[in-house]
């Protein structure tokens, strides 16, 4: 097989794995760290205030704006090290998504283009270990494109949709909050 047919056939894969990496499940990577604060076995009565959850909404929502940023610097470059993923992804969509940005690169492409995006918090769980923040988005990937590096022509069958997304932050024992999940269900135009 060619390899220009061999990336046609991984394209359109390869739009939403760029996107949103594709993580749908763990397959058998150690869940999120445990919160040392919450792991002491006490008992807790007191519900996180609202101040608390506004501030995890915010904190989570820049989260998941800085890993749709890193990923599209790192799928510009075919980096798969760019060092902005670490800052906002964690396994296992931080692995899936160098996967695929290694994938693309192989094949000899990259991203170009434009993302859009409108998220919005759908639930917040600051007493689950660690906590959580789930987020819906509304993804317009009809300009970005997947190109071929070498003359920046559009690969066959990659283009772009608007669909829902979905993701998971959780807040890290060092207080960050990183997107470890994220899910395009690109059956679900918005």
């Amino acid at each position: 097989m060619s390899r220009a047919r061999q990336l046609r056939r991984r394209s359109a894969g390869l739009v939403v794995l760029v996107v949103l990496g594709a993580a749908v499940g763990g397959c058998g990577t150690d869940p999120p760290p445990v919160d040392p604060s919450r792991a002491t076995g006490a008992a807790t009565t007191t519900r996180p205030s609202a101040q608390e959850e506004s501030a995890a909404r915010k904190d989570a929502l820049a989260a998941y704006e800085g890993y749709l940023e890193a990923t599209r610097m790192a799928s510009r470059t075919s980096d798969p090290q760019h060092p902005e993923l670490t800052r906002h992804l964690a396994d296992p969509l931080l692995t899936r998504v160098r996967l695929t940005i290694r994938q693309a690169k192989e094949n000899g492409a990259m991203r170009t283009g434009k993302l859009v995006s409108d998220p919005t918090v759908t639930g917040v769980d600051l007493e689950a270990d660690p906590p959580t923040v789930e987020i819906q988005d509304c993804l317009d990937t009809t300009g970005y494109r997947l190109v071929y590096t070498r003359d920046r022509k559009v690969v066959p069958g990659s283009a772009g949709s608007r669909h829902l997304a979905t993701a998971t932050a959780v807040r890290y024992p060092d207080g960050r909050w990183r997107i470890s999940r994220g899910n395009a269900h690109q059956d679900q135009p918005c």
